[in-house]
């Protein structure tokens, strides 16, 4: 059972990159929207599936980690970074920017991200990036009102 769970928390041992696992992480949320963006229905319960099974296994693989939300554990980047996709408008410079805010919102833990962080088990685990991911598609979102209206210039199509 260790086994599975170390598969599952670290993202199929991406969490064991020696280099920003949690960018790694993201980059594999990427991924599974690259594979999965033109099948809309089926990246939305991958997403949803991703949340639940990190909210299941997150407290369980601090235990195996033997460390409080280990670098290793990076299904919640996973999940989120999907979280952030579903929101995009479609091109690359939207992909790119949504990744750079998640990434930023998640390292630089603006309040109260920094104070969900310690929630103890799964909950701090996955809620911090889940908060980190609204933030980014906010951000998103205005980046994308403000092109409608010609005030920015268009970078989503």
């Amino acid at each position: 059972m260790k086994a599975i769970i170390r598969i599952i928390a670290s993202g199929l041992y991406v969490g064991y990159s020696p280099v920003a696992p949690g960018t790694m992480g993201s980059l594999l949320g990427v991924l599974v929207y690259l594979f999965l963006y033109k099948h809309p229905d089926i990246l939305i319960f991958v997403t949803i599936c991703l949340f639940i099974i990190g909210f299941l296994v997150c407290a369980r693989a601090e235990k195996v980690f033997k460390e409080k939300d280990s670098g290793k554990i990076v299904i919640d980047e996973i999940a989120s970074m999907c979280l952030v996709c579903l929101f995009l408008k479609p091109g690359w410079f939207m992909l790119i920017v949504g990744f750079l805010l998640f990434r930023f919102f998640d390292v630089a833990k603006p309040p109260p991200i920094r104070k969900v962080e310690k929630l103890s088990g799964s909950l701090g685990i996955m809620l911090d990036d889940i908060i980190a991911a609204v933030y980014s598609i906010i951000i998103l979102f205005i980046v994308y009102l403000l092109s409608a209206a010609g005030i920015f210039p268009r970078f989503y199509v």
